[in-house]
């Protein structure tokens, strides 16, 4: 009788590019670190991947972060994200309704912009160029254009292109903003945060409790983006009741790290530049005119109320929640402000995306 192996091939292949791909992470985001980049870990993993794998072809195949690895990363997020919602911060949220309004009117702007210019002066067709143009929401857009357009990798290369802008500048402006001593204070917050080992059992149980249990009730409700959403809901309502208080563990920021930029850094390393540059310029073209609208807006903003600028770029920058969020955290920002806005713009993608490409998909067979 022959015994079957413990793990398939394909489970062995994603470990084998697990491994690759945080060795490649972690050796570069210890040189950032070392040179005092902000946000090393994550810049370093999304370039570092990024870099060596475009420039040595027979490890693109062995890159990648399998999504059976990555979701229970963003689970765990998800449960921090949460713990940022106390009753203290519930109570301010009246206070954030005019800024959700103002980044809710600049994402209708910003993706009508989108629109026209990859319509009318590109010549795309109108349901790409829609799925192109949505700031935000990356996950349900490219779900919906895998079965509604031929090339989706189109899709995916514009908000792979937008994301990976925004993880690079929005360290940068940290640094040009509040300077070398704000950098080194992120950084020196990341490696002083408490270690697993400091959790109590109780924490330990309740981290790992509310995101299996939030992520299989999220399911069952048929939330948008249930691996994040259903952890985040169900910490903050048992931080919120005082059931738990769950620290900032360093080993768990460290690997979301490596999990997110690493993932992007394996994507970018295997886009064939040559066969899509005419979509490389306009998606660089996009992202330029998206980011320039979100940061001229909440500039804006900050000048009229006086609210600091990088908190509020954070709540607007059209990038991935959990990328973002993670990015907020780092920093020291308010995590709550910023994925309370970030969730504002999820909800209203998830709900005017099928609507609009059901809408687009109509005139198209009627021309």
């Amino acid at each position: 009788m022959i015994k079957k192996p413990l793990f398939n091939e394909a489970i062995l292949r994603d470990i084998r590019r697990l491994i690759v791909t945080f060795a490649l992470a972690l050796a570069a985001g210890a040189l950032f670190l070392s040179l005092q980049f902000p946000a090393p870990f994550l810049m370093g993993s999304l370039f570092g991947v990024w870099i060596i794998g475009a420039n040595i072809k027979p490890l693109q195949p062995h890159l990648g972060v399998a999504r059976w690895f990555h979701i229970p990363v963003v689970l765990g997020l998800g449960v921090l994200i949460g713990s940022y919602f106390n009753l203290a911060v519930m109570g301010q949220a009246y206070k954030w309704i005019d800024t959700a309004i103002i980044m809710t009117l600049v994402t209708i702007l910003v993706t009508s912009v989108g629109f026209f210019y990859l319509t009318k002066i590109r010549s795309y067709d109108p349901l790409m160029a829609f799925f192109c143009s949505i700031p935000g929401g990356q996950a349900e857009a490219l779900v919906m254009a895998r079965e509604q357009v031929e090339k989706d990798y189109v899709v995916a290369l514009f908000h792979l292109v937008r994301v990976t802008i925004v993880f690079f500048s929005t360290p940068l402006l940290l640094a040009y903003l509040q300077g070398a001593e704000a950098v080194n204070a992120s950084n020196a917050k990341l490696t002083a945060m408490p270690s697993i080992a400091d959790l109590s059992e109780s924490q330990a149980i309740y981290f790992v409790g509310l995101g299996i249990s939030g992520y299989i009730t999220a399911r069952f409700l048929r939330l948008p983006m249930a691996h994040l959403f259903g952890p985040v809901i169900f910490s903050a309502i048992a931080h919120m009741l005082g059931f738990v208080q769950i620290p900032r563990v360093f080993e768990f920021v460290l690997l979301a790290q490596l999990s997110i930029g690493g993932a992007v850094g394996a994507r970018l390393a295997n886009v064939q530049f040559r066969k899509l540059i005419s979509y490389i310029k306009d998606a660089f073209i996009m992202s330029a005119m998206i980011i320039t609208l979100y940061f001229l807006a909440a500039l804006g903003v900050s000048f009229f109320i006086g609210q600091d600028l990088l908190g509020l770029w954070l709540a607007f920058v059209p990038g991935g929640l959990y990328e973002v969020t993670l990015l907020a955290l780092l920093f020291g920002f308010d995590i709550a402000f910023v994925a309370f806005h970030h969730t504002i713009r999820i909800l209203l993608v998830f709900i005017s995306l099928p609507l609009a490409a059901a809408q687009l998909r109509k005139k198209q067979k009627q021309s």
